[in-house]
């Protein structure tokens, strides 16, 4: 045998080695493809098919309705994924909103005076003093409850904590050298701010709006569970949950156990999302 022979037949081929920054971005494009299906079959699916028939009514999770109906005759399957659908819009706006204002905050309160900077940081102890289902409550009862309610209410009460994350990452950034530097070249506060400080406030922005959307699903849940938030006709987790206490004692469980699964799921998949993306723009999670 050749020794070309011979090193061929000793060569063992190597494996495909996948570092762990492609395994998170493939997991992270997983997620998403999962929550945007969910929400494109909610919007797509047909009122019709959640309309009232009572010969099918209180039928236990079976082939024809995995999860049941429930005691109008609607197929509670559908019904869950069209509240899904709605949870999932309300947290993303919901979150946005939010997110842009504890950017424009955070930068703020960093970048501007000092009277400023107390100001904010007053309003942020004020908002995160008082209990925050209390606070969501009152929100939404004075615009009207409602989605505009739960909206206003979620946006405006969950950017505080990401403000003050944003707050400590500008004022760290501020005292760097190229910041003096940028200042001795004649530059403006409002051009550094525009060309050094927010291009590096980009990966926070985007982790905190993506990590605030499990708290914005929950909240917009627990205050249409307790009435405030959507109307009952509209497809949402929280009436179907509320409607669903009613009948637990009758032993249908069906009617609480699999809405409320499905939106741990969700939650759980944002919250896997988010902590995939930071992985993601972390510099050091590059490689194993």
């Amino acid at each position: 045998m050749s020794n070309t022979a011979a090193v061929s037949a000793g060569t063992k081929p190597r494996k495909l080695q996948i570092n762990r920054r492609t395994k998170t971005i493939f997991f992270a494009v997983m997620i998403l493809a999962v929550l945007f299906s969910v929400y494109l079959a909610g919007a797509l699916l047909s009122d019709d098919l959640i309309q009232a028939d009572f010969s099918k009514k209180g039928l236990p999770p079976s082939l024809e309705h995995p999860f049941g109906t429930d005691m109008l005759g609607r197929d509670m399957l559908v019904r869950t994924i069209k509240g899904l659908s709605v949870s999932i819009v309300v947290g993303v706006v919901a979150s946005t909103v939010s997110a842009v204002i504890a950017l424009i905050v955070g930068v703020a309160a960093a970048t501007g005076t000092s009277w400023l900077d107390h100001f904010i940081n007053w309003v942020i102890d004020l908002v995160m003093g008082i209990p925050h289902t209390v606070l969501l409550i009152l929100i939404s009862f004075a615009c009207g409850k409602g989605l505009k309610g739960v909206l206003i209410g979620v946006a405006v009460t969950h950017w505080t904590g990401l403000a003050r994350i944003i707050r400590s990452e500008v004022l760290q950034i501020r005292s760097q050298q190229y910041i003096e530097v940028s200042k001795k070249l004649g530059h403006s506060s409002w051009w550094i701010t525009v060309h050094h400080i927010l291009p590096h406030m980009i990966p926070q922005f985007v982790i905190g709006l993506i990590l605030m959307f499990p708290h914005a699903i929950m909240h917009e849940s627990s205050l249409t569970f307790l009435g405030f938030g959507l109307s009952p006709e509209q497809p949402a987790i929280g009436i179907i949950l509320s409607e669903s206490m009613k009948y637990l004692s009758t032993g249908m469980w069906w009617l609480a156990f699999f809405p409320g699964l499905m939106l741990v799921m969700i939650v759980l998949l944002f919250d896997r999302l988010g902590e995939n993306v930071k992985k993601i723009v972390d510099p050091y999670s590059a490689h194993e």
